[in-house]
This record gives C-alpha cells, sequence and structure tokens, in this order.
C-alpha cells in the first residue's frame, strides 16, 4: 500500500513539458510497448517486447498505461502493471562499446555493450533478409566490431546513428526465410540470437508446436446452431493435426492436450523453453454476419508470411471460401519472434454450412493433412 501511495505522489509531479518524470524498470513477464493509445479486442498495436530491468523514463500517465520517452523525438506505451519506480539517476548521456559476432552449436549472436539497460525495438525485414534493431537513448562509442567465422547465418552486422539518440543495428541474413531471433541483455550487453535455417528441410527433421486455441474458462467462440464450444473443437482438430504429423514422422509439441485453462503468457514462455521450429494455432472464426464463411491465415511479421501463405492455398481445397491472408495480426501467439508461427483460422462457428464441416471429424482429418502439406509447400519453396 505504502509503494502505491508513494507511486501516486510521484506521477502527481510530472508534467508534459518533460522537466520532470519518474525513472524505473520493466519488470514481470513479457514487457511490452505499445505505439500508442489506441485500443480493440487484441489490445493495442506492440512496438514489440522487452527485457526485464530496462530504464525507463516515465513522463505522462493515461489509465492503465505510462508515456514513456525513449530518446527526444520518440514516445511509446507501457503497462503500469509492466514498470517499478527506481531511485537511478539518469546520465547525461549513455553510450555504445564493441561488439562481438559469433556462434555457437545451435545459434548465431550479436553482443553490443551499453552503458546502461535501455529501450529498443527489433523488425524484419525482407528483399534483403535481415534485423533492424533500433536501440533508443544511445550514442554510438562503437569502434570495433569482432567477427568470428563461427558464424553460419549472420552474413554482415552494422549500425548507423541515425538519431543524436537512436542507434539502428543492422544484421543481414543468408538466407531468404526469417527463421526466428531473440532480443534480450546479458548484464548491460543487449543480446540479438539468430536461429539458424535447419540443415535439412524435410518436415521429418522439424520440431513442430501446436496451439489448439482456447481452453478451460476460456471457451471462445459458439456455434450458431450445435452451440458447441470453439475451445472443444479446436482441441479436436489440433490433435489430429498432431495425429497426422507424427505418422509423417514429426516431431510435434502440444500446448495442451485437454480442456484446462492456459493463459497466453503461459503459452508463450512453454513455447519458448520448448523452442520449435515453427508454431501453428488452431481457431475457430465467429462473426455477427451469419454469412460470412471462409478459411483464414493469420501472422504479425513480414518475414514468417510465406508460411501462413502456404497453408492457407492448401485450406482452401477443402472447398472452403478465402477469408484471407492477414498480416500485422495482434494475436498473442503471433507476437514472438523466435520461430516462424501462423494463425489459421479454421472456418466459421456462425456460418451455418461452414459449422456442418467443422461438427464432422472426417473434415478435421482432411484439416490435418492440408496443413502438413501448405507446410511441406513452404518448406519446398524455401529450397
Amino acid at each position: 500500500m505504502i509503494r502505491f501511495v508513494l507511486l501516486f505522489l510521484l506521477l502527481s509531479t510530472l508534467k508534459l513539458n518533460g522537466q520532470e518524470f519518474l525513472t524505473g524498470r520493466t519488470t514481470g513477464q513479457l514487457p511490452f510497448l505499445e505505439y500508442g493509445l489506441g485500443d480493440d479486442r487484441l489490445g493495442g498495436a506492440k512496438m514489440g517486447y522487452l527485457d526485464s530491468n530496462v530504464l525507463i523514463k516515465v513522463v505522462d500517465s493515461a489509465g492503465t498505461d505510462y508515456k514513456v520517452q525513449l530518446s527526444d523525438h520518440h514516445y511509446a506505451y507501457l503497462d503500469k502493471k509492466s514498470f517499478k519506480p527506481d531511485t537511478i539517476t539518469r546520465q547525461p548521456y549513455y553510450l555504445t562499446s564493441s561488439w562481438r559476432v559469433w556462434g555457437d552449436q545451435s545459434y548465431d549472436y550479436v553482443s553490443i555493450a551499453l552503458t546502461e539497460r535501455l529501450p529498443y525495438r527489433a523488425i524484419q525485414q525482407i528483399n534483403p533478409t535481415r534485423l533492424v534493431i533500433d536501440i533508443f537513448g544511445v550514442t554510438s562509442n562503437t569502434n570495433w566490431i569482432t567477427q568470428l567465422k563461427t558464424v553460419k547465418e549472420i552474413k554482415n552486422a552494422w549500425y548507423e546513428q541515425i538519431e543524436d539518440d537512436v542507434f539502428r543495428v543492422y544484421i543481414e541474413l543468408k538466407h531468404q526465410q526469417h527463421w526466428g531471433y531473440f532480443v534480450y541483455y546479458n548484464k548491460n550487453a543487449l543480446q540479438i540470437r539468430v536461429k539458424r535455417q535447419p540443415s535439412s528441410l524435410k518436415p521429418k527433421r522439424l520440431y513442430v508446436a501446436i496451439d489448439p486455441g482456447h481452453g478451460g474458462s476460456n471457451n471462445g467462440a459458439t456455434g450458431v446452431t450445435s452451440n458447441i464450444n470453439e475451445k472443444e473443437y479446436t482441441l479436436k482438430i489440433a490433435q489430429q493435426v498432431e495425429r497426422y504429423f507424427r505418422r509423417k514422422r514429426v516431431k510435434v509439441f502440444m500446448t495442451r492436450e485437454e480442456d484446462k485453462d492456459l493463459s497466453m503468457i503461459d503459452r508463450t514462455l512453454m513455447l519458448r523453453q520448448q523452442a520449435p521450429d515453427l508454431l501453428i494455432s488452431i481457431h475457430l472464426n465467429s462473426s455477427g454476419n451469419e454469412t460470412v464463411s471462409g478459411a483464414s491465415t493469420y501472422y504479425r511479421y513480414i518475414g514468417f508470411r510465406p508460411l501462413s501463405q502456404k497453408i492457407l492455398d492448401r485450406m482452401l481445397q477443402l472447398g472452403l471460401s478465402n477469408y484471407g491472408n492477414v498480416g500485422n495480426f495482434n494475436f498473442s501467439l503471433s507476437g514472438p519472434t523466435e520461430y516462424p508461427n501462423c494463425l489459421v483460422e479454421v472456418a466459421f462457428l456462425s456460418n451455418i454450412d461452414d459449422e456442418k464441416k467443422i461438427l464432422n471429424p472426417k473434415f478435421h482429418k482432411a484439416v490435418a493433412k492440408k496443413i502438413y502439406k501448405g507446410m511441406k509447400d513452404w518448406l519446398k519453396s524455401i529450397k
């Protein structure tokens, strides 16, 4: 209680002119920045996840969020639950230092020494395939980048000081397909862990995670005539996907195999621990308009789009309408950057014809086969 009173008193001194502010650090599981105060049923538009104990400068308060200043000209919003006040004195400037680029048995790495754990933003780019990481509030004092021959996926690494206090890192990759990356701090060094393309692109050499949507107290959508719960049938379909993949000798991990509560944070951390090569999430759609129907696939990051396109192409062979391939989707399990992922909205429970398909066990098996073929098509396109 004392802590919250102190926090209220501190926030009461905030001024919009930026002369007074509150300093603290990120805390909790999976803190993330948002671009603004806009919101929808999936939350606000996310700038990206941050590690814990990242230095944060709060300049204003808005509902459940703090407005944070990242650099002289960049701002974002952070959930108040992800912030803890700190008495640390902000320095007049922060500097980068030397880099190291190397690889171990599984990943490539870029390590950038900093004088403080500062906020950052990571972006996937294609044509050419590369990662762009902006580190906010820091000025370059990097005068050498040590690059070792142990790297296998990173082609080049360099930087630009695009603003006085925004440091941009470029990591060019050797392969066309993004296979994932993870940004975190090791003490005060920002590290970017880059996943390599698997040595074999045969399905049986991959580790595939399958996520049956909803579960437990989260029922999801409801059938228009049958009143079935989405959570029940996402599990039925996902189990058929699992069986078909195993028949094809693909190693599979299921986020849930029964009807139980499992939060998005639980799923995300579970998947981070499992480190799959890709993730497929199974959901059923719904609309207030009963004439809307069809299959759709979703992705958030442009580098992961090809998988979702190939799976949708195969799903449409089931006689389903094309509801579209949807990008920049703010679904929680589309958010992780560590592996390619695809959300499959199989069909609409709110449409009578789609619902009939969803109720049919033969349709579940057909969906499983098409998802596998879509993944296989994607792998062939990479070679």
